[in-house]
Protein backbone atom coordinates (compact mmCIF):
# COMPACT_ATOMS: atom_id res chain seq x y z
CA UNK A 1 0.00 0.00 0.00
CA UNK A 2 1.31 3.46 -0.88
CA UNK A 3 2.04 6.00 1.82
CA UNK A 4 -0.89 8.11 0.62
CA UNK A 5 -3.22 5.12 0.65
CA UNK A 6 -2.07 4.14 4.14
CA UNK A 7 -2.72 7.63 5.46
CA UNK A 8 -6.18 7.79 3.92
CA UNK A 9 -6.99 4.29 5.21
CA UNK A 10 -5.86 5.27 8.72
CA UNK A 11 -7.91 8.45 8.61
CA UNK A 12 -11.01 6.52 7.57
CA UNK A 13 -10.48 4.12 10.46
CA UNK A 14 -10.40 7.08 12.85
CA UNK A 15 -13.64 8.44 11.41
CA UNK A 16 -15.28 5.01 11.60
CA UNK A 17 -14.29 4.62 15.23
CA UNK A 18 -16.36 7.68 16.11
CA UNK A 19 -19.52 5.90 14.97
CA UNK A 20 -18.77 2.42 16.30
CA UNK A 21 -21.80 0.79 17.91
CA UNK A 22 -21.40 0.42 21.66
CA UNK A 23 -21.96 -2.82 23.50
CA UNK A 24 -23.59 -2.57 26.91
CA UNK A 25 -20.58 -2.77 29.17
CA UNK A 26 -22.11 -3.32 32.59
CA UNK A 27 -25.00 -5.13 34.19
CA UNK A 28 -27.97 -3.11 35.36
CA UNK A 29 -30.92 -4.63 37.18
CA UNK A 30 -33.59 -5.36 34.53
CA UNK A 31 -36.27 -3.25 36.23
CA UNK A 32 -34.20 -0.07 36.35
CA UNK A 33 -34.41 2.84 33.93
CA UNK A 34 -33.51 6.51 34.19
CA UNK A 35 -35.25 9.81 33.58
CA UNK A 36 -33.52 11.97 30.99
CA UNK A 37 -34.48 15.63 31.31
CA UNK A 38 -33.00 18.45 29.25
CA UNK A 39 -33.88 21.65 31.13
CA UNK A 40 -30.31 22.97 31.02
CA UNK A 41 -28.70 26.08 29.58
CA UNK A 42 -26.40 24.06 27.31
CA UNK A 43 -27.43 20.42 27.61
CA UNK A 44 -25.05 17.65 26.66
CA UNK A 45 -25.34 16.62 23.00
CA UNK A 46 -27.88 13.85 22.61
CA UNK A 47 -25.46 11.41 20.98
CA UNK A 48 -23.04 11.82 23.89
CA UNK A 49 -25.82 11.10 26.40
CA UNK A 50 -26.97 8.03 24.46
CA UNK A 51 -23.41 6.69 24.37
CA UNK A 52 -23.15 7.34 28.11
CA UNK A 53 -26.33 5.31 28.67
CA UNK A 54 -24.90 2.44 26.64
CA UNK A 55 -21.49 2.63 28.30
CA UNK A 56 -23.21 2.18 31.67
CA UNK A 57 -25.52 -0.60 30.54
CA UNK A 58 -28.68 1.47 31.06
CA UNK A 59 -31.31 -0.08 28.80
CA UNK A 60 -34.43 1.93 29.70
CA UNK A 61 -35.06 5.66 29.57
CA UNK A 62 -38.02 7.91 30.32
CA UNK A 63 -38.32 11.18 28.41
CA UNK A 64 -40.49 14.20 29.16
CA UNK A 65 -41.35 14.92 25.53
CA UNK A 66 -41.05 13.37 22.07
CA UNK A 67 -38.14 15.49 20.86
CA UNK A 68 -37.26 14.28 17.37
CA UNK A 69 -33.43 14.62 17.59
CA UNK A 70 -33.48 12.71 20.89
CA UNK A 71 -35.53 9.86 19.42
CA UNK A 72 -33.26 9.76 16.37
CA UNK A 73 -30.24 9.49 18.69
CA UNK A 74 -31.90 6.53 20.44
CA UNK A 75 -32.69 4.73 17.17
CA UNK A 76 -30.98 1.41 16.73
CA UNK A 77 -29.71 1.24 20.32
CA UNK A 78 -32.23 -1.23 21.70
CA UNK A 79 -32.87 1.12 24.64
CA UNK A 80 -36.50 0.92 25.75
CA UNK A 81 -38.18 4.34 25.74
CA UNK A 82 -41.10 6.02 27.47
CA UNK A 83 -41.89 9.22 25.60
CA UNK A 84 -43.90 12.05 27.14
CA UNK A 85 -46.47 14.65 26.26
CA UNK A 86 -45.89 17.78 28.38
CA UNK A 87 -48.86 19.18 30.28
CA UNK A 88 -49.03 22.29 28.11
CA UNK A 89 -49.29 20.13 24.98
CA UNK A 90 -52.05 17.78 26.11
CA UNK A 91 -54.67 20.02 24.52
CA UNK A 92 -53.27 19.01 21.11
CA UNK A 93 -54.45 15.43 21.55
CA UNK A 94 -57.38 15.95 23.94
CA UNK A 95 -59.89 17.21 21.37
CA UNK A 96 -60.35 15.60 17.97
CA UNK A 97 -59.18 12.01 17.62
CA UNK A 98 -57.69 12.98 14.25
CA UNK A 99 -55.23 15.26 16.04
CA UNK A 100 -54.18 12.41 18.32
CA UNK A 101 -53.74 10.15 15.29
CA UNK A 102 -51.56 12.79 13.63
CA UNK A 103 -49.48 13.11 16.81
CA UNK A 104 -48.98 9.35 17.01
CA UNK A 105 -47.98 9.19 13.35
CA UNK A 106 -45.41 11.98 13.73
CA UNK A 107 -44.03 11.09 17.16
CA UNK A 108 -44.44 7.33 17.53
CA UNK A 109 -44.93 5.24 14.40
CA UNK A 110 -42.40 7.30 12.43
CA UNK A 111 -39.70 5.77 14.66
CA UNK A 112 -40.89 2.15 14.66
CA UNK A 113 -39.10 1.07 11.48
CA UNK A 114 -36.37 -1.57 11.41
CA UNK A 115 -33.44 -0.09 13.34
CA UNK A 116 -35.76 2.48 14.89
CA UNK A 117 -36.73 3.25 18.50
CA UNK A 118 -38.05 0.71 21.01
CA UNK A 119 -40.96 2.79 22.32
CA UNK A 120 -43.00 1.02 25.00
CA UNK A 121 -45.02 3.75 26.76
CA UNK A 122 -46.44 7.20 26.14
CA UNK A 123 -46.79 9.26 29.31
CA UNK A 124 -49.66 11.67 28.72
CA UNK A 125 -48.89 14.63 30.98
CA UNK A 126 -46.44 14.89 33.85
CA UNK A 127 -47.97 15.12 37.32
CA UNK A 128 -50.98 17.02 35.91
CA UNK A 129 -52.98 16.86 39.15
CA UNK A 130 -50.46 18.53 41.44
CA UNK A 131 -52.31 20.62 44.01
CA UNK A 132 -50.21 23.62 42.98
CA UNK A 133 -51.70 23.50 39.45
CA UNK A 134 -55.13 24.40 40.86
CA UNK A 135 -57.01 21.91 38.64
CA UNK A 136 -55.63 23.45 35.42
CA UNK A 137 -55.35 20.12 33.60
CA UNK A 138 -58.26 18.24 35.17
CA UNK A 139 -60.54 18.48 32.13
CA UNK A 140 -58.06 17.49 29.44
CA UNK A 141 -55.89 14.75 30.96
CA UNK A 142 -58.33 11.84 30.68
CA UNK A 143 -59.57 12.78 27.16
CA UNK A 144 -55.93 13.09 26.06
CA UNK A 145 -55.14 9.66 27.52
CA UNK A 146 -58.12 8.08 25.78
CA UNK A 147 -57.34 9.62 22.41
CA UNK A 148 -53.68 8.66 22.45
CA UNK A 149 -54.44 5.02 23.27
CA UNK A 150 -57.14 4.92 20.60
CA UNK A 151 -54.70 6.40 18.09
CA UNK A 152 -52.07 3.82 19.04
CA UNK A 153 -54.66 1.06 18.59
CA UNK A 154 -55.71 2.40 15.18
CA UNK A 155 -52.08 2.54 14.10
CA UNK A 156 -51.78 -1.15 14.95
CA UNK A 157 -49.28 -0.71 17.78
CA UNK A 158 -51.64 -0.54 20.76
CA UNK A 159 -50.76 -4.04 21.92
CA UNK A 160 -47.08 -3.13 22.19
CA UNK A 161 -47.21 0.55 23.18
CA UNK A 162 -49.43 1.70 26.06
CA UNK A 163 -50.56 5.19 26.98
CA UNK A 164 -50.52 6.14 30.65
CA UNK A 165 -50.22 9.22 32.86
CA UNK A 166 -47.14 10.06 34.95
CA UNK A 167 -48.68 10.93 38.32
CA UNK A 168 -47.37 12.41 41.54
CA UNK A 169 -48.02 10.44 44.72
CA UNK A 170 -50.15 13.32 45.96
CA UNK A 171 -53.12 12.03 43.94
CA UNK A 172 -53.72 9.64 46.84
CA UNK A 173 -53.58 10.16 50.58
CA UNK A 174 -54.23 8.47 53.89
CA UNK A 175 -56.06 10.37 56.57
CA UNK A 176 -54.97 7.74 59.08
CA UNK A 177 -51.33 8.10 57.94
CA UNK A 178 -51.25 4.35 57.40
CA UNK A 179 -51.31 2.54 54.04
CA UNK A 180 -54.67 0.89 54.70
CA UNK A 181 -56.25 4.34 54.93
CA UNK A 182 -55.26 5.11 51.34
CA UNK A 183 -57.68 6.59 48.81
CA UNK A 184 -57.61 9.14 46.05
CA UNK A 185 -57.63 12.82 46.92
CA UNK A 186 -61.23 14.00 47.02
CA UNK A 187 -60.84 16.72 44.39
CA UNK A 188 -59.46 14.28 41.78
CA UNK A 189 -61.14 11.03 42.85
CA UNK A 190 -63.72 10.93 40.06
CA UNK A 191 -61.09 11.59 37.39
CA UNK A 192 -58.67 9.09 38.88
CA UNK A 193 -61.29 6.34 38.94
CA UNK A 194 -61.92 6.95 35.23
CA UNK A 195 -58.18 6.83 34.55
CA UNK A 196 -57.41 3.64 36.49
CA UNK A 197 -60.34 1.77 34.95
CA UNK A 198 -59.17 2.82 31.50
CA UNK A 199 -55.59 1.77 32.27
CA UNK A 200 -56.82 -1.59 33.57
CA UNK A 201 -58.99 -2.15 30.52
CA UNK A 202 -56.05 -1.44 28.20
CA UNK A 203 -53.45 -3.38 30.22
CA UNK A 204 -51.50 -0.19 30.79
CA UNK A 205 -49.56 0.57 33.99
CA UNK A 206 -50.18 3.13 36.73
CA UNK A 207 -47.06 5.35 36.73
CA UNK A 208 -46.36 7.15 40.01
CA UNK A 209 -43.50 9.30 41.28
CA UNK A 210 -42.45 8.57 44.89
CA UNK A 211 -39.93 10.78 46.68
CA UNK A 212 -38.83 9.87 50.21
CA UNK A 213 -36.57 12.94 50.13
CA UNK A 214 -39.61 15.21 49.82
CA UNK A 215 -41.24 13.52 52.81
CA UNK A 216 -38.15 14.46 54.82
CA UNK A 217 -37.90 17.94 53.30
CA UNK A 218 -41.54 18.94 53.73
CA UNK A 219 -42.08 17.68 57.28
CA UNK A 220 -39.91 19.09 60.06
CA UNK A 221 -40.69 16.21 62.43
CA UNK A 222 -40.27 13.43 59.87
CA UNK A 223 -38.07 10.58 61.20
CA UNK A 224 -34.75 10.78 59.34
CA UNK A 225 -34.12 7.02 59.14
CA UNK A 226 -37.62 6.38 57.80
CA UNK A 227 -36.59 8.04 54.51
CA UNK A 228 -34.00 5.31 53.92
CA UNK A 229 -33.94 1.51 53.81
CA UNK A 230 -31.71 0.48 56.70
CA UNK A 231 -34.10 0.33 59.61
CA UNK A 232 -35.18 2.73 62.33
CA UNK A 233 -38.76 3.82 62.91
CA UNK A 234 -41.47 1.31 62.07
CA UNK A 235 -45.23 1.59 61.80
CA UNK A 236 -47.72 -1.25 62.08
CA UNK A 237 -50.77 -1.49 59.84
CA UNK A 238 -53.10 -4.49 59.91
CA UNK A 239 -50.34 -6.87 61.05
CA UNK A 240 -47.92 -5.46 58.44
CA UNK A 241 -44.78 -3.63 59.57
CA UNK A 242 -43.24 -0.76 57.60
CA UNK A 243 -39.68 0.42 58.20
CA UNK A 244 -39.39 2.95 55.37
CA UNK A 245 -41.62 5.53 53.74
CA UNK A 246 -41.09 4.17 50.22
CA UNK A 247 -42.84 0.90 51.06
CA UNK A 248 -45.54 2.71 53.02
CA UNK A 249 -46.23 5.12 50.18
CA UNK A 250 -46.28 2.38 47.56
CA UNK A 251 -48.67 0.24 49.59
CA UNK A 252 -50.91 3.25 50.21
CA UNK A 253 -51.34 3.25 46.44
CA UNK A 254 -51.94 -0.52 46.44
CA UNK A 255 -54.74 -0.06 49.01
CA UNK A 256 -56.12 2.85 46.97
CA UNK A 257 -56.29 0.80 43.78
CA UNK A 258 -57.85 -2.14 45.63
CA UNK A 259 -60.55 0.04 47.18
CA UNK A 260 -61.43 1.37 43.73
CA UNK A 261 -61.78 -1.95 41.97
CA UNK A 262 -58.40 -2.48 40.25
CA UNK A 263 -56.28 -4.14 42.91
CA UNK A 264 -54.15 -5.99 40.33
CA UNK A 265 -53.25 -2.91 38.22
CA UNK A 266 -49.55 -2.88 37.31
CA UNK A 267 -47.52 -0.14 39.03
CA UNK A 268 -44.36 1.48 37.68
CA UNK A 269 -42.36 4.01 39.70
CA UNK A 270 -41.89 6.83 37.20
CA UNK A 271 -39.45 8.81 39.35
CA UNK A 272 -37.49 7.99 42.48
CA UNK A 273 -34.15 9.39 43.62
CA UNK A 274 -32.24 11.68 45.94
CA UNK A 275 -30.72 15.12 45.19
CA UNK A 276 -27.08 15.98 45.90
CA UNK A 277 -27.13 19.74 46.51
CA UNK A 278 -29.41 22.66 47.34
CA UNK A 279 -30.36 21.53 50.87
CA UNK A 280 -28.58 20.29 54.00
CA UNK A 281 -30.08 16.82 53.43
CA UNK A 282 -29.17 16.86 49.74
CA UNK A 283 -25.60 15.65 49.27
CA UNK A 284 -23.58 12.83 47.72
CA UNK A 285 -23.32 10.90 50.99
CA UNK A 286 -27.07 10.71 51.61
CA UNK A 287 -27.83 10.10 47.93
CA UNK A 288 -25.49 7.12 47.99
CA UNK A 289 -27.09 5.88 51.21
CA UNK A 290 -30.53 6.07 49.60
CA UNK A 291 -29.53 4.41 46.33
CA UNK A 292 -27.55 1.66 48.07
CA UNK A 293 -30.61 0.74 50.12
CA UNK A 294 -32.94 0.92 47.13
CA UNK A 295 -30.68 -1.21 44.92
CA UNK A 296 -30.19 -3.79 47.66
CA UNK A 297 -33.96 -4.02 47.96
CA UNK A 298 -34.36 -4.41 44.20
CA UNK A 299 -31.74 -7.13 43.79
CA UNK A 300 -33.39 -9.12 46.61
CA UNK A 301 -36.75 -8.82 44.76
CA UNK A 302 -38.39 -7.87 48.03
CA UNK A 303 -41.02 -5.60 46.55
CA UNK A 304 -43.26 -4.20 49.26
CA UNK A 305 -45.33 -5.98 51.91
CA UNK A 306 -48.46 -5.89 49.74
CA UNK A 307 -46.67 -6.36 46.40
CA UNK A 308 -43.67 -8.66 46.99
CA UNK A 309 -41.43 -9.43 44.03
CA UNK A 310 -39.72 -7.33 41.37
CA UNK A 311 -40.23 -3.59 41.13
CA UNK A 312 -40.01 -1.59 37.93
CA UNK A 313 -38.77 1.97 38.26
CA UNK A 314 -36.98 4.92 36.69
CA UNK A 315 -34.30 6.67 38.72
CA UNK A 316 -34.57 10.44 38.86
CA UNK A 317 -32.48 11.52 37.28
CA UNK A 318 -29.68 11.04 34.81
CA UNK A 319 -28.15 14.53 34.63
CA UNK A 320 -28.45 17.77 36.63
CA UNK A 321 -30.66 20.43 35.01
CA UNK A 322 -29.78 24.03 35.84
CA UNK A 323 -32.95 25.57 34.43
CA UNK A 324 -35.55 23.58 36.35
CA UNK A 325 -37.95 25.58 38.48
CA UNK A 326 -36.72 26.00 42.04
CA UNK A 327 -40.18 26.74 43.41
CA UNK A 328 -40.23 23.34 45.19
CA UNK A 329 -36.69 23.95 46.51
CA UNK A 330 -33.12 24.66 45.41
CA UNK A 331 -32.46 20.93 45.24
CA UNK A 332 -34.59 20.66 42.09
CA UNK A 333 -31.54 21.35 39.91
CA UNK A 334 -29.40 18.64 41.50
CA UNK A 335 -31.16 15.27 41.11
CA UNK A 336 -28.71 13.81 38.61
CA UNK A 337 -26.53 10.74 39.00
CA UNK A 338 -24.22 12.82 36.80
CA UNK A 339 -23.25 16.48 36.92
CA UNK A 340 -24.26 18.82 34.10
CA UNK A 341 -21.22 17.71 32.08
CA UNK A 342 -21.74 13.98 32.42
CA UNK A 343 -19.25 13.38 35.23
CA UNK A 344 -20.49 10.84 37.83
CA UNK A 345 -21.06 12.13 41.36
CA UNK A 346 -20.47 9.11 43.59
CA UNK A 347 -19.73 5.36 43.36
CA UNK A 348 -22.75 3.19 42.68
CA UNK A 349 -23.40 -0.32 41.37
CA UNK A 350 -26.59 -0.40 39.31
CA UNK A 351 -26.49 -4.20 39.33
CA UNK A 352 -27.29 -4.03 43.06
CA UNK A 353 -24.38 -6.32 43.96
CA UNK A 354 -22.54 -3.70 45.99
CA UNK A 355 -19.45 -3.55 43.75
CA UNK A 356 -19.36 0.22 43.97
CA UNK A 357 -17.42 2.16 41.39
CA UNK A 358 -17.87 5.43 39.57
CA UNK A 359 -20.22 5.26 36.60
CA UNK A 360 -18.62 5.81 33.20
CA UNK A 361 -18.47 9.51 32.42
CA UNK A 362 -19.69 11.12 29.21
CA UNK A 363 -17.10 11.05 26.46
CA UNK A 364 -16.31 13.78 23.96
CA UNK A 365 -17.63 16.63 26.12
CA UNK A 366 -16.53 20.06 24.90
CA UNK A 367 -16.12 22.97 27.30
CA UNK A 368 -15.77 26.64 26.58
CA UNK A 369 -12.43 28.37 27.13
CA UNK A 370 -10.88 27.90 30.61
CA UNK A 371 -11.75 31.29 32.00
CA UNK A 372 -13.80 32.35 34.99
CA UNK A 373 -15.41 35.59 36.14
CA UNK A 374 -14.67 36.53 39.76
CA UNK A 375 -14.81 39.49 42.14
CA UNK A 376 -12.02 42.02 41.62
CA UNK A 377 -10.91 42.29 45.22
CA UNK A 378 -8.85 45.39 44.47
CA UNK A 379 -12.03 47.33 43.83
CA UNK A 380 -12.93 48.88 47.18
CA UNK A 381 -16.26 50.37 46.05
CA UNK A 382 -18.48 47.56 47.21
CA UNK A 383 -21.72 49.46 47.68
CA UNK A 384 -23.25 47.85 44.58
CA UNK A 385 -22.41 44.24 45.46
CA UNK A 386 -25.82 43.27 46.83
CA UNK A 387 -27.58 44.54 43.71
CA UNK A 388 -25.06 42.87 41.39
CA UNK A 389 -25.37 39.50 43.15
CA UNK A 390 -29.14 39.74 42.95
CA UNK A 391 -28.91 40.53 39.24
CA UNK A 392 -26.49 37.66 38.57
CA UNK A 393 -28.53 35.07 40.47
CA UNK A 394 -31.79 36.16 38.86
CA UNK A 395 -30.46 34.84 35.54
CA UNK A 396 -28.12 32.08 36.68
CA UNK A 397 -28.10 29.06 38.97
CA UNK A 398 -26.95 30.07 42.46
CA UNK A 399 -28.68 27.19 44.25
CA UNK A 400 -25.36 25.78 45.53
CA UNK A 401 -24.92 28.88 47.70
CA UNK A 402 -27.93 28.14 49.90
CA UNK A 403 -27.90 26.94 53.49
CA UNK A 404 -26.39 23.48 53.77
CA UNK A 405 -25.37 23.43 50.12
CA UNK A 406 -21.96 22.62 48.64
CA UNK A 407 -20.82 26.27 48.33
CA UNK A 408 -22.38 27.55 51.54
CA UNK A 409 -19.17 27.71 53.58
CA UNK A 410 -17.26 30.25 51.48
CA UNK A 411 -16.57 33.79 52.62
CA UNK A 412 -18.39 36.76 51.10
CA UNK A 413 -15.78 37.18 48.36
CA UNK A 414 -16.22 33.56 47.37
CA UNK A 415 -20.01 33.92 47.28
CA UNK A 416 -19.78 36.99 45.06
CA UNK A 417 -17.29 35.32 42.73
CA UNK A 418 -19.50 32.24 42.46
CA UNK A 419 -22.55 34.33 41.51
CA UNK A 420 -20.57 36.36 38.98
CA UNK A 421 -19.10 33.25 37.38
CA UNK A 422 -22.42 31.42 37.13
CA UNK A 423 -23.89 34.40 35.28
CA UNK A 424 -20.81 34.66 33.05
CA UNK A 425 -20.95 30.99 32.10
CA UNK A 426 -24.72 31.07 31.55
CA UNK A 427 -24.13 33.93 29.11
CA UNK A 428 -21.71 31.70 27.18
CA UNK A 429 -18.70 33.64 28.51
CA UNK A 430 -19.58 36.83 26.68
CA UNK A 431 -17.10 39.58 27.64
CA UNK A 432 -20.02 41.88 28.46
CA UNK A 433 -21.16 39.37 31.11
CA UNK A 434 -18.11 39.90 33.35
CA UNK A 435 -18.38 43.55 34.30
CA UNK A 436 -20.91 44.09 37.08
CA UNK A 437 -20.22 47.83 37.27
CA UNK A 438 -16.49 47.25 37.37
CA UNK A 439 -16.62 44.82 40.29
CA UNK A 440 -15.61 41.74 38.27
CA UNK A 441 -12.63 40.50 36.34
CA UNK A 442 -11.79 37.45 34.23
CA UNK A 443 -9.15 34.92 35.29
CA UNK A 444 -7.70 31.85 33.58
CA UNK A 445 -6.93 29.96 36.78
CA UNK A 446 -9.66 27.61 38.00
CA UNK A 447 -11.63 29.65 40.56
CA UNK A 448 -13.17 26.61 42.34
CA UNK A 449 -12.78 26.63 46.13
CA UNK A 450 -12.60 23.43 48.15
CA UNK A 451 -15.73 21.37 47.47
CA UNK A 452 -17.35 24.26 45.62
CA UNK A 453 -17.09 23.80 41.86
CA UNK A 454 -16.99 26.92 39.69
CA UNK A 455 -18.20 25.24 36.48
CA UNK A 456 -17.23 25.97 32.90
CA UNK A 457 -20.04 26.24 30.39
CA UNK A 458 -20.39 23.53 27.76
CA UNK A 459 -19.99 24.40 24.12
CA UNK A 460 -23.41 25.15 22.66
CA UNK A 461 -24.98 23.36 19.70
CA UNK A 462 -24.21 26.20 17.30
CA UNK A 463 -20.57 26.30 18.30
CA UNK A 464 -20.30 22.51 18.06
CA UNK A 465 -21.62 22.75 14.51
CA UNK A 466 -19.03 25.40 13.66
CA UNK A 467 -16.26 23.26 15.17
CA UNK A 468 -17.41 20.18 13.29
CA UNK A 469 -17.63 22.18 10.06
CA UNK A 470 -14.13 23.50 10.63
CA UNK A 471 -12.79 20.02 11.36
CA UNK A 472 -14.41 18.62 8.22
CA UNK A 473 -12.79 21.35 6.12
CA UNK A 474 -9.40 20.64 7.67
CA UNK A 475 -9.85 16.91 7.12
CA UNK A 476 -10.78 17.51 3.50
CA UNK A 477 -7.73 19.67 2.95
CA UNK A 478 -5.52 17.03 4.60
CA UNK A 479 -6.85 14.32 2.30
CA UNK A 480 -6.44 16.54 -0.74
CA UNK A 481 -2.87 17.35 0.34
CA UNK A 482 -1.90 13.71 0.91
CA UNK A 483 -3.48 12.66 -2.38
CA UNK A 484 -0.97 14.87 -4.15
CA UNK A 485 2.02 13.32 -2.39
Amino acid sequence: MSRTGLLVWSYCLILASVNVVHVLSSTVLPGIGVNWGTMASNPLPRNIVVNMLKDNGIAKVKLFDSDSPTLKALAGTGIEVMVGIPNNQMYIVAGDIEDAEAWVKENITAYLHNGGVDIKYVAVGNEPFLSSYNNTYDNITFPALQNVQKALDKAGVGDKIKATVALNADVYESLSEKPSGGDFRKDVKDIMIQIIKFLHQNKAPFVVNIYPFLSLYQNAGFPFDYAFFDGGKTISDKNVSYSNVFDANYDTLVWTLKKNGVGDLKIIIGEVGWPTDGNFNANDKLAKKFYDGLLKKLVAKQGTPLRPGELELYLFSLIDENQKSIEPGHFERHWGLFYYDGKPKFPIDLSGKGNDKMLIAAKGVQYMSPRWCVLNEENKNLSMIADEISYACSSADCTSLGYGSSCNKMDINGNVSYAFNMYFQMQDQGDYACNFNGLAMMVKTNASRGNCLFPLQLVGAGERLELAYGVSIIAGLMLAFFSLM
